[in-house]
């Protein structure tokens, strides 16, 4: 007798993160996919049709565009099929971006998660995936950052991120659902975000463009590769042993945005053309991910090393950026 298909629901499935693991579900399972995505002009929706347009031909996927905002757009879809988990990833993005737009970051990144919470309750649902933030932390993390410290958080989007955590741990207390919050720190690969610095900073090299680096680049970033990622969400789609947990994500080095800028250059072939400016509200510091804890839960094992990552990512960048 042939095992039944388990099926996932992915929020924001059309996006970097989303589409690179919408691949795993439907290869590795292999599985049947919901994915929710309202292609929101934060950056081009063409980028996010191209990233899943291979999985448009596949029969066990399927695509809905909807907004997580919208109670009744997703009640109707958790009315036609019964989801063995959730992997939430939709969100409002960008910390920069929501120091102006604070009231548009609570109403995605708070009321849509408490909508997929709720549906999820109703629906008996018991596995929940939140994709976090290391940006809950606040400047006065004492690096590396563990999951037990305070959390400050200096943006609307970490506050967001922050309260989506909470309202996750509520949900679980209540009625018993198995929920991992994932905290990613500075994901790059692939399909990047093109407002995010690695891949902004390639197409503004290769145009010998100026970069604006806000203060003098010594911020330190733990970047983590996408691959590593998604091993680490695939892990914790299958852990149950506890009811809730947060867990961080991370390559767990950190490495300077200069240090990060001098790697680019050597990818590519190009110099940079380098202008400091000010630093931006709401930026941290630094941020160093503490991974003993997905080490322990998850078996969390990453592997690659930003050098490596960095040449990776480069080599996708010279193709086209298109797969």
């Amino acid at each position: 007798m042939t095992a039944r298909r388990k099926q996932f629901l992915v929020t924001g499935g059309a996006g970097f993160i989303g589409s690179h693991l919408v691949d795993r579900l439907l290869a590795q399972n292999p599985a049947r996919v919901v994915v929710i995505d309202n292609f929101d002009e934060f950056y081009d929706p063409q980028i996010k049709r191209a990233n899943i347009a291979a999985h448009l031909n596949n029969q066990a996927y399927r695509l809905v565009e909807a907004d997580i905002r919208d109670y009744a757009a997703l009640k109707q879809i958790f009315s036609e099929q019964h989801f063995d988990a959730i992997i939430h990833l939709a969100a409002k993005a960008g910390v920069r971006p929501s120091v102006s737009d604070p009231r548009t970051y609570t109403e995605v990144n708070i009321n849509g998660t408490m909508n997929l919470l709720d549906l999820a309750e109703r629906n008996g649902i018991k596995k929940f995936i939140f994709g976090s933030s290391s940006s809950v932390y606040g400047p006065a993390a004492i690096p590396p950052f563990k999951e037990d410290a305070p959390l400050a958080p200096i943006s609307p989007y970490a506050a967001t991120k922050a309260s989506g955590e909470l309202l996750a741990h509520t949900y679980s207390h209540l009625y018993g659902m198995q929920i991992v919050c994932l905290r990613f720190f500075t994901v790059y690969g692939a399909r990047q975000r093109p407002d995010l610095a690695i891949h902004k900073f390639a197409r503004l090299i290769s145009s010998r463009s100026p970069i604006q680096v806000y203060g003098d680049g010594g911020a330190e970033r733990d970047f983590t590769y996408i691959n590593d990622i998604l091993q680490g969400v695939l892990a914790a789609i299958e852990y149950d042993s506890t009811p809730f947990e947060i867990i961080n994500l991370g390559e767990s080095q950190t490495i300077t945005v200069n240090r990060m800028i001098e790697l680019l250059e050597e990818a590519l072939g190009q110099k940079a053309i380098i202008e400091y400016r000010s630093p931006q509200p709401g930026d941290m510091p630094r941020t160093h991910a503490d991974i003993s804890k997905a080490r322990a839960l998850l078996g969390y094992q990453p592997a690659t090393p930003i050098e490596a990552g960095i040449k990776k990512f480069a080599e996708w960048f010279k193709r086209g950026a298109k797969s």
